[in-house]
């Protein structure tokens, strides 16, 4: 790595006054609580209730945990910088920063295949699902995700920090990234641009035709069910994920499938917003919206049992509300008058 002309980056994302920088700083913050505690909520309770200790779930699980560590890379030392009004970043935690990121997307983009890869057995093969989905199974399918990961990471940030970046340091952008690092560096980058193209295409364009090919088999298999309600149901299983598919490679394939010299500066600010943040958050509010086994154990986990007749509630929460109203119908009376 070239680290003699360039000691530190400057991060140039939100270029703002102070006033404004704050409004900025305040609503991604909310943002990032909000995928801290959705994430957090969904592995609590997958971890708490036995009807949800399935591979869908814990597939569902690891990706919450990614989604935990992916924004975290990138978000707290964006809201430091609003803070205290800086935008430096030193050229090794740059360097970690862009491998931590690549990592943990990539990690995303194979584990949205095996999901959908999970999604083809249940619906297609549904009796051999217990035998193909085994335990083993799943761990290996997650292992192999993170594995190939963090080697396709390595290889993104070897190439992008063997350039030399003696023209400029300032990066248009709130965290390092390949393509605004491209931009500020010196000399010809093209053929660094077509490895990396190459190698992230055929990451990503495996993991993505994996997932079309699993839902053309996924809808051909749906579509042989008779009743419609039978078809509304059974694809209701797989529309949470499919959504999550579509942003995930709809906001990155934006931005990294773009030649890097034909980004404006508001583009290289809006983008990875997108994909950075916004994403994150829609995810587990994607996943638990419309998962009625989701919330019913959601429900469970809280006191709350949400399939149960009546008002709907269980009966620990009953025993609570009876001993409410025990006591707040009980007097004290006054002493009687001598």
């Amino acid at each position: 790595m070239n680290d003699s002309t360039v000691v530190e980056f400057s991060l140039l994302g939100f270029p703002a006054q102070y006033a404004i920088q704050i409004i900025l700083f305040c609503a991604v913050c909310i943002f990032y609580v909000l995928i801290i505690l959705g994430n957090v909520l969904i592995i609590v309770t997958t971890i708490f209730s036995s009807k949800l200790h399935t591979p869908m779930y814990f597939f569902l699980s690891n990706l919450s945990f990614l989604e935990i560590f992916y924004t975290s890379v990138t978000i707290p030392k964006m809201l430091l910088n609003f803070l205290l009004k800086t935008s430096s970043i030193s050229f090794f935690g740059c360097a970690a920063q862009l491998y931590f990121f690549i990592a943990l997307g990539s990690i995303e983009c194979t584990l949205l295949a095996v999901m959908a890869y999970d999604r083809y057995v249940a619906i297609c093969r549904p009796l051999h699902y217990v035998t193909i989905m085994k335990n083993s199974t799943c761990v290996v399918l997650v292992g192999s995700s993170w594995i190939s990961g963090f080697l396709n990471s390595m290889v993104h940030t070897v190439c992008t920090f063997r350039l030399s970046f003696c023209s400029s340091k300032s990066i248009n952008q709130f965290f390092c990234d390949i393509p605004p690092l491209l931009k500020v560096a010196c000399g010809d980058t093209f053929l660094t641009e077509i490895v990396l193209y190459i190698i992230g295409g055929l990451y990503g364009f495996g993991s993505f035709l994996l997932i079309l090919m699993s839902y053309i088999l996924i809808i051909a298999s749906i579509l042989k069910i008779r009743s419609k309600e039978g078809q509304k149901k059974t694809f209701s299983t797989c529309t949470p994920h499919l959504i999550v598919v579509i942003l995930f490679f709809a906001t990155s394939s934006s931005a990294y499938l773009k030649p890097t010299l034909k980004y404006s500066s508001e583009e290289e600010s809006m983008v990875p917003v997108f994909y950075a943040i916004i994403t994150p958050t829609l995810n587990p509010i994607i996943y638990t919206l419309r998962n009625q086994k989701f919330k019913s154990a959601l429900w469970k986990i809280m006191g709350l049992d949400h399939g149960q007749k009546g008002p709907g509630r269980s009966p620990r929460y009953h025993s609570i509300v009876t001993l409410i109203n025990k006591m707040i119908s009980t007097r004290i009376k006054p002493p009687h008058d001598q």
